[in-house]
């Protein structure tokens, strides 16, 4: 199950979009779709999404800027961008502006399902880490202060 993970998936091909919806959402992942760059921003800007696809192509804009974009805003969110034009140097520029993977189309499902669920994995792992620290932290931080407090009753 997707543990309700939020995924936006950004193609303006409408059958690609209800596609890839419909078998995320069986998944038990919830899902949002763009058909567009602006589209996909507005979204983004209102609602938190673990994991976007992103077509290299889209109407508005190349899917390589709409990358950059959420690298800026949401560093955290797992990138994945697909095509239907494989190139070296697209793939390259995708990486350089933060994708997590690089997908061909038409798209092997049971393939994108495992790379989804990989990187959702490590993206927990990630959080559950940071949050350990952001206690551990705490804790050191809480010590120090009572340590102070007596130091400063006693004087």
């Amino acid at each position: 199950m997707g543990e309700h993970a939020r995924i936006l998936v950004v193609d303006d091909d409408e059958s690609i979009r209800k596609t890839i919806s419909s078998i995320l959402e069986e998944k038990g992942y919830i899902v949002d779709t763009a058909e567009n760059g602006r589209e996909a921003i507005e979204k983004s800007d209102c609602s938190f999404y673990n994991l976007v696809l992103v077509d290299i192509r889209l109407p508005d804009m190349e899917g390589t800027k709409l990358l950059s974009r959420f690298r800026e805003t949401t560093p955290k969110m797992v990138k994945i961008i697909l095509t239907g034009f494989p190139a070296l140097q697209n793939a390259i520029e995708a990486v350089n502006k933060g994708a997590d993977a690089y997908m061909l189309k038409p798209v092997n499902i049971d393939h994108l399902l495992s790379v989804i669920a990989q990187h959702l994995r490590k993206q927990k792992e990630a959080r559950k880490f940071s949050e350990q620290k952001v206690a551990e932290f705490i804790e050191t931080r809480v010590q120090e202060l009572d340590q102070e407090k007596h130091v400063t009753q006693g004087k």
